[in-house]
């Protein structure tokens, strides 16, 4: 004990928080914005680019309007992010049910797994947005279209990944299961899935990231077709009445968004399952 408490004082403490991760995240962050607003300034042209105070601002005067009668109620940018969410939950959520079908047909069957190459080699590289005037055509304006383009981009790269995290797995893991007289859904949940989790974990991150850029571009069309949408039409409705710092305050939204479930969703999920069962450093 007095060893590693000598040793601990020794550690200087710019070096402690050096080893933080999140304090070096911060850290980029704050450099990050702190070179945005100094070139917004010496740059001096709103139109173009402004500063992250008035976008922050701008940001903050969206989440709240005043009705003629003086009245507060829910501002036009987090009906938009309600919109945009529940839009992506449900392609994402669709997207994650039709991989794991796909997944399970290739776990019990070489034709299945024959299957599942070809229709990722197939689909995979098409871009979703690519497939949104076909969208356009089967399904109309409408939240229809926008989740059909959402479980492309949602379904390859978690069905891809979860089958890659199931070949993986070692063979001494199986045995074990066998060994242990499990039934299929004993080893399916207590073996197959814990084993495969790091890969799942890598397909359901870019099966997310892949569902949101493809969410604001759809939302985009949508809005200049329909006149309604989530934070792509707020992005673009501002951008033509020449509000660029709405328009950058939904892009900081998006931005924000990102990081939350990149770094707090994921990284929760992360914590609790691959790094305490060992799996991952």
């Amino acid at each position: 004990m007095p060893e590693t408490e000598s040793l601990e004082r020794a550690i200087p403490h710019w070096r402690r928080l050096y080893e933080n991760g999140g304090v070096r995240k911060t850290v980029l962050l704050v450099v990050l914005a702190l070179v945005w607003e100094g070139y917004a300034r010496a740059l001096n042209k709103p139109l173009l680019f402004p500063t992250l105070t008035a976008t922050v601002a701008a940001l903050v005067s969206s989440l709240r309007t005043i009705r003629a009668d003086g009245q507060q109620e829910i501002g036009e940018l987090p009906r938009a992010i309600a919109y945009t969410l529940k839009l992506l939950l449900e392609g994402y959520v669709l997207g994650i049910a039709f991989a794991a079908l796909l997944t399970a047909l290739a776990s019990v069957s070489k034709i299945g797994a024959d299957l599942l190459e070809v229709l990722t080699s197939m689909f995979n590289p098409l871009p979703s947005i690519a497939l949104l005037p076909l969208a356009l055509i089967w399904f109309g304006l409408g939240d229809g279209s926008v989740i059909f383009v959402l479980v492309h981009a949602v379904l390859w790269s978690v069905a891809l990944n979860t089958h890659a995290g199931f070949r993986a797995l070692s063979p001494t893991l199986r045995m074990v299961g066998q060994n242990y007289g499990l039934s299929a859904v004993g080893f399916i949940t207590r073996i197959l899935i814990p084993g495969a989790f790091p890969g799942i974990l890598t397909g359901l991150k870019v099966g997310w990231a892949f569902a949101w850029r493809t969410l604001i571009a759809a939302e985009l069309v949508f809005g200049a077709s329909s006149g309604s949408g989530g934070i792509g039409w707020y992005i673009l409705e501002h951008k033509n009445q020449l509000l660029i710092p709405q328009v950058f305050a939904g892009l900081l939204t998006v931005i924000l968004f990102g990081l939350f479930v990149e770094h707090v969703i994921f990284r929760t999920i992360e914590e609790r399952t691959v790094r305490r069962w060992g799996m991952q450093l």
